[in-house]
């Protein structure tokens, strides 16, 4: 794999902290360039110059981060094109500053919760999908409770819920219950019914959000659905 394959693969694990899909998926990565020097350039396009300040700091911290942890990358420049705050987000990443520094005055302290809150949701929404995917299966409630972690059919929603509960300090083994309550306790097949009708509108709401913002972002640069990264 080629230092470009694995900077392509570094973007793809960066996560739009609201909608909880890869920043590639959706579209949001413009153009990546890397030199044989290992000098890479990222730019980043997001659907509306109106996105808020905050998801749009985080997500362009985490492309540097994630660019910048992978072996024979020299340096990394990532740059939010057409955004109302881009020029205070990009000279704060450019100095390596956090989200204060690039509003001096206007803001305290880090996104860490923030960036939870979202976590938590996406889990929710993650594990719905699964939830109602082995009900519709017709799979009995008792048997759903019951599953372990490594029982949840395999697919992008199973490994997310488990990358989503590591990252929130939740039960994330194996062999830890498949479906947990938000204090990680697991859910019993009594608690189903009205856990996933709650769960289900949170879903709803970041699928509906993930289509109008491709749409917008369509209607902005002409791109396609689910367009990858471009070179």
């Amino acid at each position: 794999m080629t230092l470009e394959d694995r900077v392509r693969a570094a973007l793809g694990t960066v996560y739009d902290p609201e909608l909880d899909e890869p920043i590639t998926t959706l579209g949001f990565v413009g153009a990546c360039t890397v030199s044989g020097g290992g000098d890479v350039a990222v730019r980043l396009r997001l659907p509306t110059p109106q996105c808020a300040p905050n998801f749009a700091y985080l997500m362009a911290a985490d492309a540097q981060a994630a660019v910048f942890g992978l072996a024979e990358v020299s340096s990394v420049s990532v740059v939010l094109e057409d955004h109302y705050t881009g020029a205070e987000i990009n000279a704060a990443l450019t100095r390596g500053g956090d989200f204060g520094d690039a509003f001096p005055g206007e803001t305290t302290g880090s996104l860490d919760t923030l960036r939870e809150l979202f976590r938590r949701k996406a889990l929710v929404a993650r594990q719905a999908r699964v939830c109602q995917a082995l009900l519709g299966a017709g799979v009995a409630p008792e048997e759903v409770a019951a599953m372990r972690l490594a029982d949840l059919p395999p697919g992008e929603d199973s490994r997310r819920c488990g990358e989503l509960r590591a990252a929130l300090g939740l039960p994330h083994e194996p062999g830890d219950a498949g479906l947990i309550a938000g204090d990680g306790s697991p859910l019993t097949a009594a608690q189903l019914p009205t856990w996933l009708r709650r769960a289900r509108l949170i879903s709803l709401s970041l699928e509906t959000n993930g289509g109008l913002c491709r749409s917008l972002l369509h209607v902005r640069y002409g791109s396609p659905d689910h367009e990858e990264v471009a070179a």
